[in-house]
């Protein structure tokens, strides 16, 4: 009989289903990130991944193609390869390491390539923007702690916002913009304008968990008009500009 038990349980945790790990997500994202129609077991398989508002949204928007995974145990936890067909050309592998009172991932030197339209699906105010565009995430030696409420990262992540659009604007393109995040004891966050008519630029840092940021959103001379119901809703108008203010 206790052959058969530890039978048992080794087989529920070997081929435990998909849907196991799809439902952990969905519930500890708020509902914002789901992954629909899972295939295969938790340590290997495959789901539609869609962002979507939370709880009681409408908005869902979902990948061009489905994402995979592979799950194995390591001596310091688990290490998760992720792929997707249409935004990876190589596999993100996540190294997570359990910490007393909270955890840490460790993400592989990566870039990775996402359609904008894809930030819709989070709701306001991104449904109201309706990017179009490009999301170039690169990460070099990047890692996230999460201890008692307190943050901390390390390395670097940027991400290139290439020829966006916005239904809000005739302007297509409006520009290209730069994200860096830079890790550290205090984390910081800059925001910078690469090419175009709409100018963003501002910089912010992580206080414990939280992320005070503030910049400024402006028009080139000729371009005012086109650009400035965006204007209007990304940030607090304050004549030509638009001030941004998170935290």
């Amino acid at each position: 009989m206790l052959g058969a038990l530890l039978g048992l349980l080794s087989a529920l945790v070997l081929f435990a289903p998909a849907r196991w790990l799809t439902g952990s997500i969905e519930s500890a994202t708020g509902g914002r990130l789901l992954l629909a129609e899972p295939r295969g077991t938790v340590w290997s398989g495959s789901a539609q991944l869609s962002l979507t508002g939370g709880a009681g949204s409408t908005d869902a928007i979902a990948l061009p193609s489905r994402v995979d995974w592979t799950l194995r145990l390591a001596p310091t936890g688990l290490v998760a390869q992720l792929a997707t067909e249409c935004c990876a050309a190589r596999p993100v592998v996540l190294r997570i390491r359990p910490r007393w009172g909270g955890s840490e991932i460790q993400v592989s030197d990566s870039q990775t390539q996402w359609p904008a339209a894809l930030l819709a699906g989070l709701g306001t105010p991104w449904n109201t923007l309706q990017l179009d565009g490009n999301l170039v995430l690169e990460t070099r030696g990047l890692s996230v702690e999460w201890v008692e409420g307190r943050l901390s990262v390390a390395g670097r992540a940027e991400l290139a916002a290439q020829r966006m659009s916005s239904r809000l604007s005739t302007l297509r393109p409006m520009g290209s913009y730069r994200m860096t995040l830079l890790g550290g004891d205090t984390p910081t966050l800059t925001l910078d304008t690469l090419e175009g008519s709409l100018n963003l630029s501002g910089r912010g840092q992580w206080v414990g968990s939280r992320l005070r940021f503030s910049g400024t959103a402006s028009a080139a001379p000729d371009r005012e008009e086109a650009l400035t119901n965006l204007l209007n809703i990304i940030g607090q108008r304050s004549g030509a500009r638009s001030i941004i203010t998170i935290g």
